[in-house]
């Protein structure tokens, strides 16, 4: 089918750029080979649609990536939304792996090389430092001291255990393996046992 046979409700899809992304996701969690004519097609716009949101396919990438940082925030901020700032830092790890396991191709992109020029993507620069607010944010309620070392100590366990946990070496670990989330919760525990606070219990930021 030529450009002059799509119906022209295909040209006025209701969120075009919503459902570029979602088809980008989709074919990266599908393993296909990604490009914006193949995206085109699995949104079912035109090969020309895209150019409409994204100069080229880093861009259309970029916004995936967003998107997952993004929800990570939001999972990370719902996993336990109360006062006590231990239990919040503990969901936030278990919050991570599962986003995580979800969503591993997405995972992989979100800290692929494209982070490493974030400066050229001002919205994926904003969700990926928002995201790890949401972890030194707790940090800071949680302890008077040190909290940014916290929130980074926190941030390397549990992307760690992501990435191990979606690679598949936790399944041939030679030691007993609870779940991936248990183990985050666990791994984050022993993190915070005797960490002398200063601020227990408190919901403020620092």
């Amino acid at each position: 089918m030529n450009s002059a046979e799509i119906p022209r409700a295909t040209y006025h899809h209701g969120d075009l750029r919503t459902a570029l992304v979602s088809a980008a996701e989709g074919l990266l969690a599908s393993g296909a080979t990604l490009s914006l004519r193949a995206v085109a097609k699995a949104a079912g716009v035109s090969h020309a649609a895209p150019y409409h949101h994204f100069a080229n396919l880093d861009a259309l990438l970029a916004a995936v990536a967003t998107r997952g940082f993004h929800d990570l925030a939001a999972d990370m901020e719902a996993a336990h939304p109360g006062v006590d700032t231990a239990a919040r830092l503990v969901g936030h790890c278990t919050a991570y792996v599962a986003f995580a396991l979800a969503r591993p191709a997405a995972f992989r992109l979100m800290f692929s090389p494209l982070l490493q020029h974030k400066a050229d993507h001002p919205a994926l620069q904003a969700a990926a430092d928002g995201s790890f607010e949401v972890l030194r944010k707790t940090a800071h309620a949680h302890v008077a001291e040190g909290a940014d070392e916290l929130a980074l100590a926190g941030w390397s366990l549990a992307h760690g255990l992501a990435s191990l946990a979606i690679d598949g070496a936790l399944s041939t670990a030679p030691v007993p393996m609870p779940s991936a989330q248990d183990l985050a919760a666990l791994l984050a525990s022993r993190l915070l046992e005797n960490l002398p606070t200063g601020r227990a219990g408190s919901a403020g930021g620092g």
